[in-house]
């Protein structure tokens, strides 16, 4: 195959993911939040399997909703249908959603490979706020302009640097749903 239709073939791929994205954005303008107050916060993350697969994880852990931050799209098979049952909220910068969920009583907590205090010995909040940064440039904003912000990592023993966002995701929303469990629900 020539560069041009390797071209031609990946913006093929990208506008239907696009066209994917849309029809099943207009089903996610129903979607209620869970009976958890946590929020997931995705800065800027790529637009491929990990958003899915964190709508996923957040529909079965009843989370409240999802910010976006500088995503205009993403691929939602990996969500496996959950995309129309989490409220997503798409804004244009971390400041907006910061805003929005401080207003509304969240704290926040981000997650870094170094640094910080881990998960499991922090008591979570009923609004606890995870924040996620793209997994390759980390977060779009300087840290030092949120002092707000709890610094948490999860414990690892392996010699690999960091999870994978949607794993770490996963085990944030797991950790807080150990924390508050709900009476009759599991």
């Amino acid at each position: 195959m020539t560069s041009k239709t390797i071209r031609k073939k990946r913006i093929q791929a990208r506008d239907n993911l696009q066209q994917r994205f849309i029809k099943q954005k207009r089903r996610n303008l129903l979607a209620k939040p869970g009976p958890r107050e946590m929020a997931i916060v995705l800065d800027g993350l790529k637009p491929t399997y990990n958003i899915g697969k964190i709508f996923r994880s957040g529909d079965a852990f009843g989370i409240y909703k999802i910010h976006l931050i500088g995503i205009d799209y993403f691929d939602p098979a990996p969500a496996k249908g959950s995309f129309r049952y989490v409220p997503a909220v798409f804004d244009k910068s971390f400041s907006t959603s910061h805003q929005s969920l401080k207003e509304e009583g969240y704290e926040f907590f981000i997650f870094t490979p170094h640094g910080g205090k881990p998960l499991q010995d922090i008591k979570l909040p009923k609004r606890s706020a995870f924040v996620f940064g793209h997994e390759e440039f980390g977060f779009s904003f300087e840290l030092d302009d949120y002092p707000d912000l709890h610094s948490v990592y999860i414990p690892q023993i392996g010699r690999v640097e960091s999870l994978n966002v949607s794993v770490a995701a996963s085990i944030a929303m797991y950790e807080y749903v150990r924390q508050h469990s709900l009476k009759g629900k599991t």
